[in-house]
Formats: C-alpha cells, sequence, structure tokens
C-alpha cells in the first residue's frame, strides 16, 4: 500500500483507510472534521485526499503522540 500512496497522486476514502487500517467512516470523519485534508469532487460524498495530506497526517499524529507522551498523559 505505501507503494501505492507514492504511486498515485491522490487516493480514495477507502485507500486511505486500507493504509491507516481504520474504517472509511473515520476517515470521512477526519475529512468533515478538517483533521485530514481532502476534497469533495463531483457527487455526492466522493473525496479525493492528496498522498502528501496523507503523510502530513500521518506526521501529525506521531507529533501529537509524543506530546503526551511526554506529558506522561499515555501509559507505558
Amino acid at each position: 500500500m505505501v507503494d501505492e500512496i507514492r504511486k498515485y497522486r491522490f487516493l480514495t476514502v477507502e485507500q486511505v483507510a486500507e493504509e491507516l487500517n481504520v474504517s472509511a467512516i473515520q476517515i470521512r470523519a477526519l475529512l468533515k472534521s478538517g483533521e485530514l485534508r481532502g476534497f469533495q469532487v463531483g457527487g455526492r460524498n466522493v473525496w479525493r485526499i492528496g498522498a502528501s495530506d496523507v503523510g502530513d497526517y500521518i506526521a501529525e499524529a506521531y507529533r501529537r503522540t509524543a506530546e503526551r507522551v511526554a506529558a506522561g498523559e499515555l501509559p507505558d
């Protein structure tokens, strides 16, 4: 799947969900909240997410997690 992210400029909700090992519903929630950047194309609920935006989301998730670990908010 990592090769797929590198190969394509834009991914579907389903592709991103598979890459992050979460449901498509969770990805749509992230898109609607603005936590994950994406855009709607044409019809209803058709989203595309830039491969670089997926990378940015992952980097930000690592950063937030590291902050929580450092603050002692997460158990060992």
